[in-house]
């Protein structure tokens, strides 16, 4: 064992490159499957610890105003409540309040992250969700009346999306509702879930519930956004596995080739068959542990970002990706690696002592010889001719660096078209191509209109109003935007069906048709501002946040709280919002912005292809390395016919430079098809469906640099030996065998 030892560490220390590449390929397929599995994992953890201390409600009830809460409901183990809702009208979208004297209590105790909670008329606390307001920001109502921010605070529950004191009720209207919040002995699935709900509204009036929402679906919405991150980093995860087997299997089967004489020598010496198998397998064991641990450790701080966003969400601390996923997935990529490797170094066990020392490194290949001649015909230098032939000598190999570079040429394609869709998606989901809003309390909505499009630089404009609704057996309530004037420019994108164009009609978002269990075509009735209102589904729109979109006309009276208004070109937008503002009208430009979300998926995306163009590249490093000292010697008799080293390096780069190209021809589509399976994905982890114009995002000048990125990773990966080849002195090379 002692010899094999040294064997093993006289290998490692050798064959630097090979033991460079094996590393670090190996580190980029721990980092992705790190990533993907302890995502999954880890996002549920956040939530649960925080739904834990915070006592959080299992059903949050709405019950009609003027209805007292059950003495008691079977399974009940603690409830809050009652606490007044109301809905208030802000400038701006409508805003639902919870009327609650303290943040403290038995069921869902609201953690304050900012400020203090409110205590008089004319304060209130916001949540840090979707509506996020600073301390000490105003907010004013329809009817006039002004809020002050003092504080910011966090239900696990998401029971509200902000909360005034008992005294502040009066002057906001008075409460059009009741909560009640309760926890059960019993509460872990759907079923039981459906059964408490069904216990409460046993125990009171028929008709006094208006509306539930259970835990479980407010702990879906927790863990979607981090399940957002599984499909592309599985297919990351897959890419990296498929590069290590690849490389691991090249690497180990260049290294026997090369050791031919040296493996029939230590026979000679007593190492068994499976000894020397055992030592190949370990020279790339020890590689790839290194790489291993390194990878597990990139997984998890690239994890931190993600994990943060969702502990600041739930007020939890110290979520990290679980230790078992770590060492299950580092552990599977180094199985993965110790099969290849036996699989390859199976051949040395397999080769006879007599014929392993006779052979030696002397024997090369008298395969390619017609490609040699033809090549020769070709109208181009010598030495390329020499290169362009070079790969049919060795198809082995060649074929392995065809599949370093498809796979590098993968990943770019890839990456480049999820960036491209997320950038649209981002678009299409803000559904703002305005360049400036205007918000105000301006009841005339028609004359606001007509002051908008009088305005100096205005192009188009269209006005929104927005309050929320019901529909009979939906627990949650949910939005209806009412929209005056065109707004065929302004990002709502279509993903089956059409838009709206009668009064009666509207088209909705995927979470709001499976909600209800509608189709386009169907006719549904919503419960908006206290009238019924008929609608026919003529579309889905594509729209995150499950609402209802239909003209003025099908909701009248419904007040519109912002216009959205495109400039014509040259237009200042700050100059113009200057101008338009006035006492009840206020406009800011809109800017740009970006999601955190989507700038951790760029981010993750760039690291992950950085490191897999990295491992490709090196990949075809290590194989052109294998295949110049195989034919040291050739080089050295070129050398003495007069080649020059500038001859040399093209030769060196002439080898690889067809095989690249068709890797990169051959990578494109494979990217391209990976793109259209994950983004997809992506959306389906967040109940969304995608409009086909999301993913066409290939066009001809991008598919022609992709396809020329193969090349490019072939040249990466041939610079280094093809110096190394031009500096190598004749006289050497002539005394190599």
């Amino acid at each position: 064992m002692s010899g094999l030892r040294q064997v093993i560490r006289s290998g490692v220390r050798r064959r630097r490159v090979q033991t460079v590449v094996i590393g670090l390929v190996a580190a980029a397929a721990v980092t992705a499957s790190v990533l993907g599995a302890g995502l999954l994992v880890a996002s549920r953890a956040p939530f649960d610890t925080s739904f834990a201390a915070q006592r959080g409600a299992h059903l949050t009830v709405q019950l009609t105003p003027g209805t007292a809460p059950p003495a008691s409901v079977p399974g009940v183990i603690a409830s809050a409540g009652p606490y007044g809702i109301l809905d208030v009208d802000l400038q701006g979208p409508p805003l639902t309040l919870v009327v609650r004297a303290d943040p403290g209590g038995d069921v869902d105790r609201v953690e304050v992250t900012a400020g203090r909670w409110a205590t008089g008329p004319g304060e209130i606390v916001v949540g840090d969700g979707s509506f996020r307001m600073p301390v000490g920001e105003h907010l004013s109502t329809a009817d006039g009346v002004t809020l002050t921010v003092v504080g910011t605070a966090r239900s696990v529950s998401r029971t509200a999306t902000a909360w005034v004191a008992p005294s502040a009720a009066g002057e906001l209207g008075g409460v059009q509702g009741r909560q009640m919040l309760y926890r059960f002995a019993a509460a872990s699935t759907g079923a039981e879930v459906a059964a408490d709900r069904a216990a409460v509204e046993a125990a009171l009036p028929a008709g006094a519930v208006t509306g539930a929402r259970s835990w479980l679906d407010v702990r879906r919405q927790a863990v979607e956004e981090s399940a957002v991150f599984v499909p592309f980093l599985v297919a990351f995860a897959l890419l990296g596995i498929v590069m290590a087997v690849l490389v691991v299997g090249t690497v180990i089967a260049g290294t026997v080739a090369a050791a031919t004489r040296r493996i029939g020598i230590l026979k000679a010496l007593g190492c068994t068959p499976a000894g020397i198998v055992r030592a190949f397998v370990a020279q790339a064991l020890i590689p790839a542990s290194i790489g291993g641990v390194a990878g597990a450790l990139a997984g998890n701080l690239i994890a931190l970002p993600v994990l943060a966003g969702t502990e600041q969400l739930y007020g939890s601390a110290g979520a990290t990706i679980a230790w078992w996923v770590t060492l299950v997935a580092a552990g599977g990529v180094l199985a993965v690696v110790a099969a290849t490797a036996w699989a390859a170094a199976l051949r040395a066990g397999r080769l006879r002592t007599v014929d392993a020392i006779a052979v030696g490194r002397a024997a090369g290949p008298v395969r390619g010889r017609r490609a040699g001649r033809l090549a020769a015909r070709l109208p181009v230098p010598r030495p390329v001719a020499l290169g362009l032939a070079r790969p049919f000598t060795r198809p082995v190999r060649s074929i392995a660096i065809l599949l370093a570079v498809a796979t590098g040429a993968t990943a770019v394609t890839f990456a480049t078209g999820l960036a491209a869709s997320l950038m649209r998606i981002q678009d299409a989901v803000e559904q703002n191509n305005a360049d400036v809003v205007v918000m105000g309390t301006r009841g005339d909505a028609t004359g606001a209109l007509a002051q908008i499009k009088a305005q100096a630089g205005t192009r188009a404009a269209y006005g929104t109003g927005q309050a929320p609704a019901v529909v009979s057996g939906v627990s949650d309530p949910f939005s209806v935007t009412a929209i005056t004037g065109d707004a065929s420019w302004g990002g709502y994108l279509m993903v089956s069906g059409r838009w709206f164009t009668a009064t009666g009609e509207a088209v909705a978002g995927a979470p709001f048709l499976d909600a209800t269990g509608t189709e386009v075509g169907d006719t549904i009735q919503i419960e908006v501002q206290d009238q019924s209102v008929r609608l026919t589904i003529v579309g889905e729109v594509f729209e995150t946040g499950g609402g209802v979109f239909t003209g003025a006309a099908t909701i009248p009276g419904l007040p519109v709280g912002e216009w959205h208004v495109a400039l014509t070109d040259g237009t200042d937008d700050q100059a113009y919002a200057a101008a338009l503002t006035t006492g009840d009208l206020v406009a800011q430009p809109t800017g740009p912005e970006i999601d955190p979300l989507l700038a951790v998926v760029q981010g993750l995306t760039l690291t992950l292809t950085l490191l897999l163009l990295a491992v490709a590249a090196l990949g075809v490093l290590n194989m052109l390395v294998l295949d110049l000292r195989d034919r040291v010697h050739d080089l050295g008799v070129h050398k003495a016919l007069g080649m020059t080293p500038r001859q040399t390096i093209a030769m060196v780069i002439a080898s690889v430079a067809g095989v690249g190209l068709l890797g990169g021809l051959l990578g494109v589509p494979a990217g391209i098809a990976m793109q259209r399976l994950v983004v997809p994905a992506m959306a389906a982890s967040g109940g969304l469906h995608l409009p086909h114009s999301l993913l066409d995002v290939y066009g001809p000048a991008l598919l022609t640099a992709l396809a020329l990125g193969g090349p490019l990773i072939a040249l990466l990966g041939a610079l280094l030996p093809a110096s190394w080849a031009a500096r190598t002195r004749t006289a050497t090379a002539l005394r190599t065998e």
